[in-house]
Parts: C-alpha cells; sequence; structure tokens
C-alpha cells in the first residue's frame, strides 16, 4: 500500500501537526474529541484529546490500525461506554513526558504504604505472604507469544462487545492512556500519569499492550503472563496496588486471584 498523509482531522492530534506522519488503511466515518472545559478546569483545550468512530469496530479495524502505528503514530483503543466519558470530552490529557518522573516501583512502594496503614491488622492476613512488607516489582515474564499477536486476539474478544475505535497520538499504549486523559481508576488514583508509568513496565516485563479502555475500566493483553503461584502471587501484588478492586472485590486475597493470572493472556481492571 501507498503512504498517504493523515486526514486533516488526525493531524490536530499532534502538537507538530502530524509532519511526516501517514496512514494508508481508511478511515472510517469518525470525529476528533475535544475535552470538556467545564470538567477539566483547565481553560479552552488547545487541540483534541483522540478520534473516536461513530461505529463499532472490529478487531480487524483495531489490528489494522496497530499495524499502521509505525508510520501514522496513532495507538488503536476500543472504547466501551462511549457516551460517558468519551463523546461528551470527561478527559483530562496529560503530556506523556510526565510519565517519565515516575517509576512503576515507586508508585507500588507508596501505595502499599498508605493502604496497609489503614488496615486494620487481622486484613494484612488479604496480603499474605507479603503482609505489610511491600515486594517490590515481581521479575520479567517469559514470553509465550508475539505480543501484538496477543493483542490482536484481546481486540477479537473485546470487539463483539460492540465498541468503537478510538485513535490517539502515543508511542505506545502506556502514553496513549495519558494523552487521551483517561481518568477510570475511580476512587483509588483518578491521575492517569502515575498509573501509565506502571503500564510502561508491564509493556516491558510482560509483554503487555493496552487493547481497550473503558469510564472505569481497562483492557491490557498478555504475551509474558506468570507461569506458576509463586511469580503470580508477585504479580497479583503489583495488581493490588494497581488496582485494589480487582482483588478485594474478586477473589479476596492475593492466593485466590493469583490463581486467576496463571497463563492468562488478558488483564481486566475495573474500579468500582
Amino acid at each position: 500500500m501507498n503512504d498517504h498523509r493523515l486526514p486533516g482531522e488526525l493531524c490536530r492530534l499532534f502538537a507538530d501537526g502530524g509532519r511526516g506522519r501517514g496512514l494508508s488503511a481508511g478511515l472510517p466515518e469518525g470525529e476528533v474529541i475535544w475535552p470538556d472545559p467545564g470538567y477539566t478546569g483547565q481553560g479552552e483545550p488547545v487541540r483534541p484529546a483522540f478520534w473516536m468512530s461513530d461505529e463499532p469496530a472490529t478487531g480487524d479495524d483495531w489490528r489494522r490500525f496497530r499495524e499502521e502505528h509505525p508510520r501514522s503514530g496513532l495507538w488503536p483503543v476500543l472504547l466501551d461506554e462511549s457516551a460517558q466519558p468519551w463523546s461528551v470530552g470527561q478527559v483530562v490529557p496529560d503530556d506523556p513526558v510526565q510519565i517519565d518522573h515516575f517509576t512503576a516501583e515507586g508508585f507500588m512502594a507508596e501505595v502499599w504504604e498508605e493502604w496497609v496503614a489503614q488496615m486494620p491488622a487481622d486484613a494484612l492476613a488479604e496480603l499474605e505472604p507479603y503482609g505489610a512488607i511491600c515486594p517490590g516489582l515481581a521479575p520479567a515474564g517469559r514470553p509465550v507469544a508475539d505480543p501484538d499477536v496477543v493483542a490482536a486476539w484481546y481486540a477479537d474478544e473485546l470487539a463483539v462487545k460492540g465498541m468503537p475505535l478510538g485513535l490517539v497520538a502515543a508511542e505506545r499504549g502506556a502514553d496513549a492512556l495519558a494523552a487521551m486523559g483517561w481518568q477510570g481508576a475511580l476512587h483509588h488514583n483518578e491521575w492517569m500519569v502515575p498509573l501509565a508509568a506502571v503500564v510502561r513496565s508491564w509493556e516491558d516485563r510482560f509483554g503487555a499492550r493496552v487493547v481497550g479502555v473503558g469510564f472505569n475500566t481497562l483492557e491490557i493483553s498478555v504475551a509474558a503472563p506468570p507461569a506458576d503461584q509463586e511469580h503470580a502471587l508477585h504479580v497479583a501484588a503489583e495488581h493490588w496496588t494497581f488496582c485494589p478492586d480487582n482483588v478485594l472485590q474478586g477473589p479476596g486475597d492475593l492466593h485466590g486471584y493469583a490463581g486467576q493470572l496463571i497463563g492468562s493472556h488478558a488483564w481486566s481492571f475495573w474500579w468500582d
């Protein structure tokens, strides 16, 4: 296929106007989504946060635009609950450069200390075998498949829900979360930037890819999942600091949650 310049509406997503970027895949009907100044409290936005298709996307749509990413600079995401927050602009975009100021280790240690300090002593059993001591980051997983192949598989799985496609000006999926202004970690850490640092680390250690987002959900594919209980427990500890509701409103403790992670190629997060 021949390269073509980005359509003008997509160029508006980039600070440099999309200079030198192209898109050979046909663009479905859709529109750019602007942050609502009344929601952000930041005044009139300089540029839109992302582009969103009018109609539901297929897994093939996600795959096509993921393959286009090196030339387009646009990361595809499937968008659950299109009315709120997406089409009404309830997003607070951040510059992904800010993610560089945070680390997954730092976020995990800070949340562990803060949450343990608020827990009654008998509740620490939920965090066994670690208890009050943060175990730090888990070792990297061993890839069992190509990360983009796994991501395309998960896009197929999610697309049956009938979600529109979003395109975000970002170099990687973790950065897309900040660039598009996702605020889904309700009542936990609504500023996306530190969480994006954790997702970056998962991209590097577990072949993770951001595939879909919703009002209070995040869908990630995983090419190098934990393969045994010990490793899964360590990963479960990270998930507890990232999304406590996954553990506390799910199995109830790290041991039970870890069992769900062994060999799983999809991590689904939900914040209450």
